[in-house]
């Protein structure tokens, strides 16, 4: 999960094809801050945290509509999209049939917090149920859930490439740099999850990943978030980069997110 957060902040100055579609870039400069990405990724996994393991997908389903409204309401100029404010503002607000990226970058945390696929899958599905309940969002949550999964799980990038495409059919076979000439902002999963997922499969390391996501524009703070949390899956993260995270969060963030990495350490 800090590799989404790192990938939000570190992307987030380039957010809106702000940058010049390079690999040679600041990391972090006084523009780098976290953005709804995070905020949204803190809140499911605060949600998931917040019930038992058997707890029922209606139970799960409460408490993630209730922590994505209680985050959002905390850090309300965090940069939602139109429709997730008018769902925030309203309670009555039922999910709105989206397929924009918003479910794919927030989902994170359940690739760490189950043992099996199958259940990261439908915790992925019931964490973007609440608002991006189309048949695209719901996909791309489950996608990027898998591909975290799989790469925390010892898998290597041809499985995880050929897990993706078998069961997702994202078309994985471009490269960045056939990405990166006509890529543009856009903020649906269709166009978000597998570029990410692509810059993560070139990428030799962690921060090259993230490099390679903020090379190919866009909506950079979500595209370099969900390979970011892939890419620490199967990399890690320096002790560097994981203080670099923490000093730009605010402490109910924080808490949260240590509530978390003390949740999935072995006891």
């Amino acid at each position: 999960m800090i590799g989404a957060i790192l990938g939000d902040i570190i992307g987030s100055p380039y957010e809106f094809d702000r940058g010049n579609k390079s690999k040679d870039f600041p990391l972090f400069s006084k523009y780098s801050t976290f953005t709804d990405d995070t905020v949204m990724t803190i809140a499911v996994c605060r949600a998931f945290l917040d019930v038992k393991p058997d707890a029922s997908d209606d139970v799960i389903l409460k408490s993630v509509e209730e922590n994505l409204r209680k985050f959002g309401k905390m850090y309300p100029n965090a940069g939602y999209g139109g429709m997730f404010r008018k769902w925030l503002v309203n309670p009555k607000m039922k999910a709105y049939n989206s397929y924009g990226n918003g479910s794919a970058m927030r989902v994170s945390s359940v690739a760490w917090l189950f043992d099996n696929i199958e259940d990261v899958r439908n915790a992925a599905r019931l964490s973007a149920l609440v608002t991006h309940n189309h048949t695209e969002g719901i996909k791309g949550a489950e996608a990027v859930a898998s591909a975290i999964f799989l790469a925390r799980t010892g898998h290597s990038k041809a499985e995880i490439k050929e897990y993706i495409e078998r069961e997702f059919r994202y078309a994985l076979n471009r490269t960045c740099d056939e990405i990166r000439p006509n890529y543009c902002h856009t903020e649906t999963c269709m166009e978000t999850v597998p570029e990410a997922i692509t810059a993560f499969l070139e990428g030799e390391n962690f921060e090259d990943v993230i490099r390679n996501a903020v090379s190919l524009g866009g909506d950079c703070d979500t595209l370099t978030a969900i390979a970011g949390s892939i890419a620490e899956g199967f990399y890690g993260i320096t002790d560097e980069l994981k203080e670099e995270c923490r000093k730009r969060l605010p402490e109910p963030l924080l808490a949260v997110l240590d509530e978390f990495i003390y949740s999935i350490v072995p006891k």
